[in-house]
């Protein structure tokens, strides 16, 4: 098959939501659609022995959420499909940032109940800002929940977005008896925890027809066909051409545990959502068409079989063909690199591929050679554009609990800082490592995995700091001048770059009046 065939066919996506409003099920249904599994399993409870495919860390079986984004691939409908599942809880958001980074779409997550929540909102801003296309799933329709036009409006009004209806539901709760099809007209009836098959829908382009008021009965299909009426008033058709350019939000309804309305999702996204996109680097802007191979690391993952040791970093292809067992350039280090056994996920489940191609999602293996944001290309020196550190919010003291396992300790904390998990800072004038994260569930997650993937024990200390941000300047004198007046605030992080450690936004603003040829940065891509 042609290089333009093989990209045609592809298909690379992000699932966002706020945590619990059912995603990683969603993935899971989607897969199953695709053959990748047999069963789906359940997030919800660690009483379940059967967890979800995509949650493959102790730390998230026992908890019943995802703190690591899962790359999964499967086939549908003559397409390959990658699923990105990312974390949706607030404390693992900048993993989920830079996973945004290697998707060409993104479906939106909501809790019928819930509507739209905090964490929703900062990932759709994400996703706007580099307009990426969204698609809309109102989750757990089988539940009592939010009236399906005041959902509408939180879509528009709280996330921006320009709503498409594509399914209408038909009640909600215990009235729920299924949802309308505006993409294929037709009716699609709900029936709790049972399969979905294709007897379920209903044909019914012409909705006065009187077999629609024997199927959900006269008062349901009343209320429905008003509904209808004034969702075609209010609310735009499907135009293809805006939903790529990020101004038109398809929405859809159902129910994922239930595996409800998400063969409808996943029929119209196989038809609409964009086949591999372009990318940005400072140099130049990379087609996918290109013969030449480029590809960037967005994700690096540690212990991903703790049995083995194993260190992968996930790289998505952005052009050309890449193929097992060839010479690339590692262009950080101006390295050759080959790789002799490059992997794509099924969750956990790994195959080994000769080829890959733009959209892909590579695992390869890797001994320390990689950071996120790195580029392999055939030769070519590119940089690949935003893929940051952002500056931490909470920040600890991190001490060694048992000395003999000092080595230990320091690998384990210099390959959890290279997935991006957090940051390490090391001060200038104790040489003590401070741990600094999004979120506090973050530090529970670097002391599990230490102590269970490393064999290392680490206690936390409090320390009181408002900010890290990278200091740059033009003038060597000045930069040497806050070196030795402000050493007790200066740190370098893992990539030996200076940082500033403020107490307060009083004492940053502070430091920046007094030392104004240089240049205070809160992300590390400056």
């Amino acid at each position: 098959m042609s290089l333009k065939a093989e990209i045609e066919k592809r298909k690379t996506f992000g699932i966002i939501s706020h945590p619990d409003a059912g995603k990683t099920t969603l993935t899971e249904k989607l897969l199953l659609f695709g053959g990748a599994i047999q069963i789906a399993g359940a997030v919800k409870s660690n009483k379940i022995k059967k967890s979800a495919t995509s949650d493959f860390m102790d730390i998230e079986r026992q908890r019943g959420i995802s703190v690591a984004t899962s790359v999964m691939a499967f086939e549908y409908r003559d397409k390959k499909i990658n699923i990105l599942d990312t974390p949706g809880h607030k404390d693992f958001a900048e993993d989920t940032y830079r996973t945004l980074t290697a998707v060409d779409s993104a479906i939106v997550v909501i809790d019928v109940a819930k509507g739209v929540e905090a964490q929703t909102e900062k990932l759709v801003n994400v996703c706007r800002g580099r307009k990426t296309p969204m698609i809309v799933f109102i989750n757990k329709m089988d539940r009592e929940g939010l009236d399906g036009f005041d959902l509408l409006d939180e879509v528009e009004t709280k996330l921006n977005m320009k709503a498409c209806p594509l399914t209408w539901p038909i009640g909600m709760g215990q009235r729920f008896k299924g949802v309308y099809n505006l993409y294929k007209k037709n009716v699609l009836l709900f029936s709790a925890h049972g399969k979905q098959t294709e007897e379920d829908t209903i044909e019914i382009s012409d909705l006065s027809d009187p077999k629609l008021d024997e199927l959900i009965g006269e008062a349901a299909a009343a209320e429905l066909r008003e509904e209808l009426d004034t969702i075609t008033q209010i609310y735009p058709t499907l135009d293809v051409e805006a939903y790529e350019k990020g101004e038109l939000n398809p929405i859809f309804f159902g129910s994922a545990i239930n595996n409800f309305g998400v063969k409808e999702m996943l029929d119209c996204f196989v038809d609409i959502a964009p086949q591999p996109l372009a990318r940005e680097t400072e140099e130049r802007k990379i087609l996918p068409n290109e013969e030449k191979f480029t590809g960037f690391v967005f994700k690096i993952h540690a212990n991903m079989d703790p049995k083995h040791r194993d260190r992968i970093a996930f790289m998505r292809i952005c052009s050309g063909v890449f193929e097992r067992n060839t010479n690339y350039f590692h262009v950080r280090n101006g390295k050759k690199m080959k790789f002799s056994n490059p992997t794509m996920f099924m969750a956990a489940k790994k195959n080994i591929v000769e080829e890959a191609y733009p959209g892909d999602i590579v695992g390869l293996y890797d001994s320390g050679n990689f950071k996120i944001g790195d580029a392999l290309t055939t030769g070519e020196k590119l940089t690949f554009k935003g893929i940051p550190s952002f500056s931490p919010e909470q920040f600890r003291y991190i001490n060694n609990a048992d000395p003999m396992k000092s080595k230990q300790l320091n690998k384990g904390i210099d390959q959890l800082m290279d997935e991006g998990v957090a940051q390490v800072f090391t001060k200038l004038d104790t040489n003590r490592k401070i741990i600094g994260t999004v979120g506090a569930l973050q530090f529970d997650v670097i002391q599990y995995r230490l102590e269970h993937e490393y064999g290392a024990k680490c206690t936390y200390e409090g320390i009181a700091l408002h900010k890290a941000c990278w200091v740059s300047s033009a003038d060597k004198a000045a930069l040497a001048e806050l070196k030795s007046r402000r050493k007790k605030n200066l740190a370098i992080d893992k990539d030996e770059k200076l940082v500033y450690l403020s107490e307060s936004a009083w004492t940053l603003k502070m430091a920046e009046e007094n030392n104004p040829k240089v240049v205070f940065h809160t992300t590390s891509e400056f």
